[in-house]
């Protein structure tokens, strides 16, 4: 006798169908148009995180969709809380890889850090998550699971909803460009989570062609750019991607997005000692400051296992922003929040041992 093995079919996320892709589906079956608009409210206003959830959908529907499709949703596997409320939290993805999104309190504001891959690919000397190489890019409702999730806690913890969304998580969002901007529009739709655009900021290392891609799409949301450092020849020690996103190539690039946005551009300063905290420094990043309307972000350097830096000192730091100042520039100092868990920038994947699948 022969016995066949049995052969598991590996269903589609249904939230990876647009509403008019599941009004035709249901149509094809029979069903009325406004039974998609239903399953669609479950899955992204409602957050279903499976097809029994949906209290209205009808058993026979039920079954027709759980024979079809998944809801790849993600899950929470830890969570960790700083002695200042900051709460990291990793993810665990359909296929056990897993991802950290951090809730960031502050005094009348809460902000979720979310991640747009498994891991990172960009290898800056300064980020732990760097060390882990890339695995595979998030979908857009795995980036969507992180906000709900993390708004979740903030309501439960802090009392409030969240206040913004920073994509400066695990991954480089610029390398997943569709879904994150998919994401994107997922969650300020005004059919789903209508959450301002005016507080979503993608961060980047400067991917030059796709921020010129930001501006053609005229996008709506926030752009902050990983500097570190003003001078290419610094630059590419710490980030190799400035091989070939050259820092006058990086101008403009974000000379072209303003032109086409009007956003004023973030400027994101990891402040290493005794190599980029000169007042030599701050005038070289002064000059680059010249050529387009911005702020910047001085962040403090956050340890790393195996890292070879050190943050600089508090008189480094008041000179290097007084300097900054005195060109009439805005400046503030970003004071890192869940270091004692490993949360804050440049720290996500340090203590969970995280293993990526490929």
């Amino acid at each position: 006798m022969i016995i066949f093995a049995k052969v598991e079919t590996i269903k589609k996320d249904i939230r990876l169908l647009s509403l008019e892709e599941i009004k035709e589906l249901f149509a094809n079956k029979g069903e009325a148009a406004y039974r998609a608009n239903q399953v669609f409210d479950w899955l992204w206003k409602k957050h279903a995180l499976s097809f029994e959830q949906m209290s209205n959908i009808s058993l026979g529907t039920k079954n027709f969709l759980n024979d079809n499709f998944d809801i790849k949703a993600i899950s929470i596997q830890t969570t960790q809380k700083s002695i200042d409320k900051t709460i990291k939290t990793a993810f665990r993805l359909f296929d056990d890889n897993i991802i950290e999104g951090v809730l960031i309190p502050s005094e009348d504001r809460a902000t979720a850090c979310i991640s747009s891959q498994v891991g990172c690919a960009l290898a800056c000397k300064f980020c732990a998550t760097g060390k882990l190489g890339w695995a595979r890019n998030l979908e857009y409702p795995e980036i969507f699971d992180q906000v709900m999730f993390i708004n979740q806690q903030s309501l439960e913890t802090l009392g409030i909803p969240l206040s913004n969304i920073v994509f400066m998580g695990m991954g480089e969002p610029l390398l997943n460009y569709n879904h994150v901007l998919k994401a994107i529009e997922m969650l300020t739709s005004p059919n789903i989570l209508n959450f301002s655009p005016s507080r979503i900021t993608l961060s980047t290392v400067g991917i030059v062609k796709m921020i010129k891609q930001l501006a053609d799409d005229k996008v709506k949301f926030n752009l902050a750019i990983l500097l570190h450092a003003a001078t290419d020849k610094k630059r590419s020690l710490i980030m190799p991607i400035n091989e070939h996103n050259s820092l006058s190539n990086l101008i403009d690039a974000l000379q072209y997005f303003y032109s086409k946005t009007k956003t004023r551009i973030t400027l994101e300063y990891l402040l290493l000692d005794g190599f980029n905290d000169s007042i030599d420094d701050a005038r070289d990043l002064a000059m680059f400051c010249k050529n387009f309307p911005c702020k910047i972000n001085i962040i403090e350097y956050n340890a790393i296992d195996d890292g070879i830096y050190k943050n600089s000192n508090a008189e480094k730091v008041k000179a290097f922003i007084a300097f900054i100042e005195s060109k009439n520039m805005i400046i503030n100092l970003r004071k890192s929040k869940g270091k004692d868990i490993a949360a804050a920038c440049g720290q996500l994947a340090r203590k969970n041992n995280i293993k990526l699948i490929n």
